[in-house]
């Protein structure tokens, strides 16, 4: 797509501005259905985009995303549209704002819920040093759901400062927005709101105004203006309303479908969550106290049918991860049994309340940690490669590692009758297997050699490469004994002790540090065995394939292989 300039924006006419969404929501499709990406959510907001690059001056002016993952049009007007095609790909541009990347994109996001607090925060940076440009938070009413939202504009008074917050209301997170807020924005837009509705926002010193047509120009422009123009006398929240999938009519249809496409070279196998849907559904039609809990995903953790079958044991409580955990606990507390599904990255939200609510108590609440480990193209806030290293040091706690669909399904039957806190965290998608019971704290020997080396991997990703490092070593004569540590804690110590190999090597779809490898090293230490761990180094993984980001990042089958050759030479 050619790049469209600051200046054309400027002095287009009404049906050229036209003209120009119809091309950028056109380049959007085209990419995301061959790169893969966020494709619904960014067509919703094609128009709001170009309305705000022609009201306002960016990279002066400072444009936060919350979340980020709807900034497609924004980086296609930002001196990015010869680069677009390389949307996620391994050293393209990523499908999030990224500061290295471009001075139009001011501050790296996400995670829902910060833009209030980061735009606030540059704000105040700009008063201080007495400078001049406006600060506008894009803001989706699922992200309004999310407590840190609050506790920002509870400070707006605080610090004194002015920004514009867009709320860009579709209605839609990944799932349909739920809560009070929802039903109050919801009845702004049916035109059935009255004044305790618009003071929930104009309690917090903010200036509202709308609803706008968030998909219309002639009415979105007019208002652009009007609220840059009351910017000068305080903070203000404009109501915008747009369409998830706007100019497609599938995508308009579908919208939960189309928000997240996979590159049509994506990874294949079973979802891991299909199977938690259905395991939870077998357990609930025997025990009326299991429960299952999300935080806005629930068809993306597979528990739409869990939902439809058991509704009054349901809870989706909206981007509240904190409080999801909370209910969690309490849920347990009062006698029942909480499954709360969630991917790996958001679980790092509720990380005091797993250590004080649901940890410290005991309680028997079962997390369900999806898209565990290198998740791929969404980069660095997306990468599960974190909850091995934050979880593992926490007491009462029990981590379980499925090697395939199958031993998730036995690890989630094996969870109905475990009496304490419990985490099984997976990836999205991998192979079936069989399903044989599992016990807490065993491991699975899967060969087992008279060879001075053994192996320990734990989880399907690194499973498959120590397999193939295996098959490739045995084709030199060497040989090892291979372990599927299926659980990070507790360690199986009896099995660790009987092994006489004095060559450990582990390995782990998670970040180096705390993890596996150093939980192992934990348990030999002073038994003079040799222990190599791999894992991912201490970085943030940028946006690739997991495959590209396991390599480059410390998870190499070759730097495997190099490993076992070395030890079977010094043996």
């Amino acid at each position: 797509m050619r790049q469209i300039t600051a200046g054309e924006l400027e002095s287009a006419s009404l049906p050229q501005l036209k003209e120009i969404c119809e091309e950028v929501r056109e380049e959007i499709f085209r990419t995301v259905s061959a790169c893969g990406g966020h494709l619904s959510s960014n067509l919703g907001a094609v128009e709001l985009t170009v309305a705000l690059h022609r009201v306002f001056h960016f990279p002066h002016d400072k444009l936060v995303f919350d979340v980020g993952h709807q900034c497609y049009a924004h980086k296609l007007l930002s001196d990015r549209a010869d680069r677009f095609r390389t949307l996620r790909k391994r050293g393209g541009i990523s499908g999030f704002p990224k500061r290295t990347e471009s001075p139009y994109d001011c501050y790296d996001t996400g995670h829902a819920g910060t833009a209030v607090s980061a735009a606030l925060g540059i704000a105040k940076a700009r008063d201080l040093k007495k400078e001049d440009y406006e600060v506008i938070a894009l803001v989706g009413d699922g992200s309004f759901n999310n407590g840190l939202v609050y506790e920002a504009l509870n400070s707006l008074h605080i610090l004194g400062t002015r920004i514009l917050i867009l709320l860009n209301d579709n209605g839609m997170s990944i799932s349909p927005t739920v809560g009070g807020t929802h039903e109050a924005l919801s009845r702004l837009k049916g035109g059935e709101g009255g004044e305790d509705d618009v003071r929930l926002f104009e309690r917090y010193g903010l200036t509202y105004r709308g609803p706008v047509n968030g998909n219309d120009l002639k009415e979105l422009l007019p208002a652009l203006e009007g609220a840059k123009e009351e910017l000068k006398g305080g903070s203000v929240l404009l109501h915008v309303v747009t369409k998830k999938g706007q100019g497609y009519p599938f995508c308009e249809n579908a919208p939960l479908e189309t928000h997240g496409i996979a590159p049509s070279d994506g990874e294949g196998g079973t979802e891991y969550s299909a199977a938690l849907g259905e395991e939870l559904c077998a357990l609930a039609e025997k025990d009326e106290k299991i429960v299952a809990v999300t935080a806005a995903m629930t068809d993306s953790l597979g528990l739409r049918t869990f939902f439809e079958r058991f509704p009054e044991r349901s809870f989706d409580v909206g981007i509240c991860e904190e409080h999801a955990s909370v209910l969690s606990a309490a849920l347990a507390a009062g006698g029942m049994k909480p499954y709360y599904a969630i991917y790996s990255t958001f679980l790092q939200r509720a990380f005091d309340e797993i250590i004080h609510d649901v940890c410290g108590q005991n309680l028997p609440v079962t997390f369900c940690i999806d898209r565990a480990g290198a998740t791929g193209a969404d980069g660095e806030t997306h990468q599960g490669v974190f909850d091995l290293s934050y979880l593992s040091f926490i007491p009462n706690l029990t981590i379980a590692v499925p090697k395939d669909v199958g031993e998730f399904r036995a690890m989630v039957r094996m969870s109905a009758g475990f009496n304490g806190p419990l985490a099984i965290r997976y990836p999205r998608a991998g192979k079936d297997g069989r399903s044989e019971p599992v016990e807490i704290g065993k491991f699975e020997v899967l060969h087992s050699t008279m060879s001075d080396i053994v192996m320990l991997a734990c989880g399907e990703r690194p499973l498959g490469i120590a397999e193939r490092v295996r098959r490739r070593a045995n084709a030199e004569g060497i040989d090892f004994t291979l372990i599927n540590a299926r659980f990070v804690k507790p360690l199986d110590g009896k099995l660790l002790n009987s092994l006489s190999a004095k060559y450990v090597v582990t390995l782990e779809d998670n970040a180096r540090i705390g993890g596996l490898g150093d939980a192992i090293a934990r348990f030999y230490a002073g038994s003079g065995k040799e222990i190599s761990s791999f894992g991912y180094r201490d970085a943030f993984l940028p946006h690739g394939t997991p495959q590209e980001l396991a390599e480059e990042f410390g998870l190499s089958e070759e730097d495997v292989l190099r490993c076992v050759r070395d030890f079977y030479a010094r043996r």
